[in-house]
């Protein structure tokens, strides 16, 4: 593997530099690019001469467009048959990369299929019927409509392994080489992570043929346009702390994260019967609710959306202002993505992360700090205890604060 450590050049990089097409230029230019990020510029050079390439950068630097742009560049655009195929972890990030191929195809004839679980097989059958040059998927709707002969990959020319490191953290690598093993051997092989633990590179050295390597994550993982603040708090004050929280800090736009489905549930409960614009998303919702929910978050019309790390990587919401982790994440890289979700590449303003931490929770804060080479800042609200002072003491001012947060 050839590990092209990304320099920081003193002029600034433009796509004109490239070596990208007029007809590609002039589609980047409408989709609204003004200049390549550090992964774009890097990356996509690389990748247009067809070779294999691993790009590593932190959440929210543009790794979609890094490779959609060569995707789009070397295909058949007049082929009947799928020319690339995209693996995501999520069904939200595969509607964010068709979304992101549609858009910069404006000078091309392209069809893109989205083929995720949830959504009517039969539509997704059709969109591959239809021609679709792209198939974008999750692993396993993509393993299931391969072994019903539905999904030819016969014909692929790329074939792109998107947030690597999620898809292996969340069980997907007996799915990921099942399909790699049944695709064109000449293929070119592009991956995309945030991070390269050792699985990732194990699965990079077994199916990707001389891989050369872009790293622009930089020893800083976490953006300086993210502050970064824990809370400490008992566990049964946290619903009180997080009232009280939003109530004093007034956030445009806010993604709330917790470790499970129910207490995701639980939050949404609270809130939603006192505020408008609160909505909850995760894994057990139906997928025509979580189409619902994002397409509402994006267009700003949710203030606060509560989620699990189902949206956790890889969702390109520009707007969101704060994250707050009302469950400290059990791995380190979650945490990474997680407030990766604010002080976004386009975005020009600057975000703001919030963790509550027990007193039992102490080691894995630490490990989160070591993790992105940052102290996190304590943070205290005001007129409000964290810490129950007796044993009959209740928690104070719920009702009140997000009354005060809704105004």
């Amino acid at each position: 593997m050839c590990l092209l450590k990304h320099r920081e050049s003193s002029a600034e990089p433009r796509f004109e530099d490239l070596g990208l097409s007029r007809e590609m230029l002039s589609a980047i230019r409408k989709a609204g690019f003004e200049k390549p990020s550090a992964i774009q510029a890097a990356f996509l050079p690389i990748a247009i001469e067809g070779v294999d390439c691993i790009g590593q950068a932190r959440t929210g630097t543009g790794k979609t467009a890094a490779f959609v742009i060569p995707i789009l560049e070397q295909i058949d655009h007049e082929a009947h048959a799928p020319q690339a195929l995209v693996l995501t972890p999520t069904r939200e990030l595969c509607q964010q990369v068709a979304d992101q191929a549609t858009k910069l195809s404006v000078n091309h004839v392209c069809r893109v299929a989205c083929i995720v679980g949830g959504k009517s097989i039969k539509q997704q059958v059709d969109a591959l019927k239809r021609g679709a040059q792209i198939v974008v998927g999750t692993p396993g709707r993509i393993i299931d409509l391969m072994g019903r002969n539905m999904l030819d990959v016969s014909q692929l020319e790329i074939v792109v392994l998107d947030e690597a490191d999620r898809m292996l953290d969340i069980g997907f690598r007996p799915d990921i080489e099942k399909i790699l093993r049944r695709c064109p051997e000449d293929r070119q092989t592009l991956l995309l992570s945030a991070t390269l633990p050792p699985p990732v590179e194990k699965l990079a050295n077994r199916y990707m043929q001389n891989p050369q390597k872009v790293d622009v994550s930089a020893n800083d993982i976490t953006p300086a346009t993210i502050k970064q603040y824990c809370c400490t708090v008992d566990e049964d004050r946290k619903l009180g702390l997080l009232v009280k929280l939003l109530a004093e800090i007034r956030p445009s736009q806010v993604l709330v994260f917790t470790r499970t489905k129910r207490t995701a549930d639980r939050l949404h409960a609270v809130f939603s019967k006192r505020l408008p614009h609160v909505a909850c998303l995760h894994s057990d919702l139906q997928q025509s609710v979580r189409d619902r929910v994002m397409k509402q978050f994006r267009a700003g019309q949710l203030r606060m959306l509560i989620a699990t790390d189902v949206v956790g990587r890889g969702i390109d919401v520009s707007s969101v202002t704060h994250i707050i982790n009302y469950d400290i994440p059990e791995s380190c890289d979650d945490y990474v993505h997680r407030i990766g979700r604010t002080g976004r590449l386009s975005s020009d303003q600057e975000g703001v992360a919030f963790t509550f931490v027990t007193k039992q929770q102490g080691e894995e804060l630490t490990r989160v700090e070591n993790r992105v080479n940052t102290l996190l800042e304590p943070y205290a609200v005001k007129d409000y205890e964290a810490f129950r002072a007796g044993p009959t003491r209740k928690a104070v001012g719920e009702n009140d604060g997000v009354k005060r947060y809704g105004h």
